[in-house]
């Protein structure tokens, strides 16, 4: 008997060989085995009856179509080809439907494995696998050929699943991320401002501490409007700013040409406009933390963590009983350090960087927060030890952000807040108001609509709810 094994295993007969082709290796490259007599409990049988009888199905996807692949160990093979629009969709879940499929894999693609998931949630197993651990070996490479692989993969077990939020956690963090995008390109026009400041030999930035604070801003706006020093300094309204009259002088001696003026007059009106989006998304944040208000706490409780951070680093985490330990969650955050050994030879180097970049940004954060508070904790003590022995902050930094994420792992596991005798932290208190979104009716929708400069029409489509 002769049999072709791919990427999975055949029960032979009794002391009967069996030619097989290894995938890895060369070409009409054979190995004879012999069979032996295997026996199989009647539980294991009906086991491998129910995988005999499995239909999955593996999709390559893109931003237009998708290209299935539906197999099963009896030999069905079907490819079709889908649009990604929503008549396509809904004739891709007729199809898996139709043909019992129990299992639909797919590469994590970007954002375009959303809507498949929405379409086909509910109906069969989804597996949202990591495009990194299974890419395929270098040789032809079609779409038929990729979404095959995928579903040879998917038959045989060997795709491990990517973690899919539920819906809270993922409406959660898509604000969230959003806040993070307005916040990064507020500091992005800000640096411009400093710039163009500089290029005028105007140094307000080595003065004061924050030149977009209440006494910078007001320095900004004077200058704009063509002050005079001795009239900007007078009406400052924070009085440690104006004691330095002398360094404000010494920063202050030139002008603003016209283009310079429009530039920065330009960046400030879009940073007013960033800071109002930003204070609607902390509004929305406080609507959506209040699922997880008893988790919110806790972290509340832990230093260097405030509203922001801690719903951030809730969105990101998702569900902490997913890990089996705290090592597992710093691992799958890339907040570990990466591990070569050969020849008996351990080394380690940089953290692995892999899983959500931003929720090492929020720890990094929360860690130099706690770096910087005068009093004297447990982990400020132990980014200092850290930082002795190393002589770089960001490695500390580094450090205290792991340890950070393993307490707040264990805090959630047990349930308890973080207690330090000589640290009491008051926790701010949530906002309980409504959104500024869901509190709008609809003529001011249309308002704040017309205003962005968009074009809106007021009417009902019959059927529509």
């Amino acid at each position: 008997m002769k049999a072709v094994l791919l990427y999975g295993t055949m029960i032979p007969s009794k002391n009967q060989p069996i030619s097989c082709v290894c995938p890895n290796a060369s070409q009409n490259a054979y190995v004879n085995v012999h069979a032996q007599v295997i026996s199989i409990c009647p539980y294991q049988a009906m086991s491998n009856m129910n995988t005999e009888n499995e239909i999955v199905c593996g999709a390559d996807i893109h931003r237009d179509f998708l290209v299935a692949t539906m197999i099963s160990r009896k030999g069905l093979k079907l490819q079709e080809r889908f649009s990604m629009n929503q008549d396509g969709l809904l004739e891709f879940k007729s199809w898996i439907l139709n043909h019992k499929c129990q299992r639909v894999a797919v590469e994590s693609t970007g954002s375009y494995w959303y809507p498949i998931f929405y379409t086909l949630e509910g109906y069969v197993e989804f597996i949202l696998a990591n495009a990194f651990q299974i890419r395929n070996i270098e040789g032809k490479k079609t779409d038929k050929l990729d979404s095959e692989r995928i579903a040879v993969y998917c038959l045989n077990d060997l795709i491990k699943p990517s973690r899919i939020y539920p819906k809270d956690y993922r409406d959660l963090r898509s604000i969230t991320r959003s806040r993070e995008a307005l916040v990064n390109a507020r500091s992005k026009l800000k640096n411009q401002i400093h710039q163009l400041l500089a290029t005028c030999c105007i140094k307000l930035s080595s003065v004061i501490s924050d030149s977009f604070g209440k006494s910078g801003r007001y320095i900004l706006d004077r200058l704009l409007e063509g002050k005079s020093i001795d009239q900007i300094i007078s009406g400052i309204p924070s009085k440690r700013v104006r004691n330095k009259e002398d360094e404000l002088r010494n920063a202050i001696r030139n002008g603003l040409d016209p283009v310079q003026l429009l530039l920065i007059k330009t960046n400030l009106d879009a940073i007013d406009d960033l800071s109002e989006k930003i204070k609607i998304l902390d509004a929305e944040i406080s609507i959506k933390v209040k699922p997880f208000e008893e988790d919110l706490n806790i972290l509340l409780s832990v230093p260097g963590i405030g509203l922001t951070s801690a719903a951030t680093i809730l969105a990101e985490m998702g569900d902490y009983r997913d890990f089996a330990s705290a090592d597992k969650m710093a691992m799958y955050f890339g907040i570990v350090p990466s591990v070569y050994q050969s020849a008996g030879k351990l080394r380690t180097g940089k953290i692995t960087k892999r899983g959500s970049k931003h929720m090492r940004r929020i720890l990094v954060e929360v860690a130099k927060a706690i770096s910087k508070t005068k009093k004297n904790s447990n982990l400020k003590r132990f980014f200092m030890r850290v930082y002795k022995r190393s002589g770089k902050k960001n490695v500390a930094a580094i450090a205290l952000a792991r340890k950070v994420l393993c307490i707040i792992y264990h805090l959630l596991m047990n349930r308890e807040d973080y207690q330090e005798p000589e640290i009491k932290k008051t926790k701010p208190k949530i906002s309980i108001c409504g959104s500024p979104i869901s509190a709008m009716d609809i003529d001011e929708m249309i308002s704040t609509l017309s205003r962005a400069g968009y074009l809106v029409e007021k009417g009902f489509k019959e059927g529509c709810g």
